[in-house]
């Protein structure tokens, strides 16, 4: 018997999600291709694999016997065009947020022994860097990393970076030398997207009581530290060693009890991993280790808790 893998595909993916909608979204189609797909599947077969009701969907005793196998096909196959793969192109590995630690980070060690051609691209969000991983588009991605991942998903933490405050020279503030970041309450935080679409500041405000907050067009960092000269209540936060341009009027306050980190994480799709990835995994955590980019102290600094 022949099977078709994407009708497999579809029914993996179903079963690790256990959720018609996540896995229609992970693999980019709808619910009803999804379905159609699931149940072709079970015609070849046979068999019914999947049962649904208002608990959700749960593998049937058939679908549970079938699962590994069919996990060890797409692996196979998978495994199979990523090493042809291999040979043709770069590891594409993609950044995102709106910071530049992890092409710094990146370019740190492009050039380490054994590291392969690397293909840097930018992804608009984590949910976006995700789906290109799940559909095989890229082989790697870097930057923040928060809960929850879809299914077949995995990173490692590469980088704490310390976090700064910069405030425009007119703000009441603007003379410390540092600051706890609960002094920040009343002022008035600059983002440069929606708060809910940036997992740590929105988790930095609940955390410190920072209620005022502010979206500016992400154009770059230039234009908006230009904003902040301006607005004596606002402030922007960027990890300690992102370089800034010269910007009159604007500087830059370290914050202390606690210090809070931004966390830097490569993802990666477990099944298959990109054959490459080990090599690229290998310089990282060496470098991580080289230059302390790890260092943290439960006493002094505040890290998100994860969930």
């Amino acid at each position: 018997m022949d099977l078709d893998l994407a009708t497999v595909r579809a029914f993996v993916f179903v079963a690790e999600e256990r959720h018609f909608g996540h896995a229609a979204a992970a693999l980019g189609l709808s619910q009803q291709a999804l379905s159609k797909r699931v149940a072709r599947l079970e015609s070849t077969l046979g068999v019914r694999l999947l049962d649904r009701d208002h608990h959700g969907v749960r593998l049937t005793d058939d679908g549970a016997r079938f699962l590994p196998g069919a996990q060890e096909t797409l692996d196979a196959n998978d495994r199979a065009v990523a090493a042809l793969r291999a040979e043709q192109r770069p590891l594409r590995v993609d950044v995102w947020g709106h910071l530049y630690a992890p092409l710094r980070t990146l370019a740190g060690i492009a050039t380490a022994p054994g590291v392969p051609p690397l293909e840097p691209g930018h992804g608009r969000d984590l949910p976006a860097v995700a789906a290109a991983l799940t559909h095989g588009d890229i082989d790697a991605g870097f930057g923040r990393v928060h809960p929850p991942l879809p299914a077949g998903l995995t990173h490692r933490l590469i980088r704490l970076e310390p976090v700064d405050v910069l405030v425009g020279a007119d703000h009441p503030l603007a003379t410390a030398t540092e600051l706890r970041p609960d002094q920040l309450r009343g002022s008035v935080l600059h983002t440069p997207a929606a708060l809910d679409r940036l997992d740590f500041l929105a988790r930095f405000t609940h955390r410190f009581g920072i209620d005022d907050h502010r979206a500016t067009p992400n154009l770059g960092l230039a234009p908006m530290l230009s904003v902040l000269a301006d607005d004596p209540r606002g402030f922007v936060l960027l990890p300690a060693d992102v370089p800034t341009p010269e910007i009159t009027g604007v500087r830059a306050i370290p914050l202390v009890d606690p210090t809070p980190l931004y966390a830097w994480s490569l993802l990666w799709r477990t099944r298959p991993e990109p054959p490459q990835l080990d090599a690229l995994l290998t310089a990282l955590v060496r470098a991580a280790g080289e230059r302390r980019w790890l260092d943290y102290d439960p006493a002094r600094d505040w890290l998100p808790a994860e969930g």
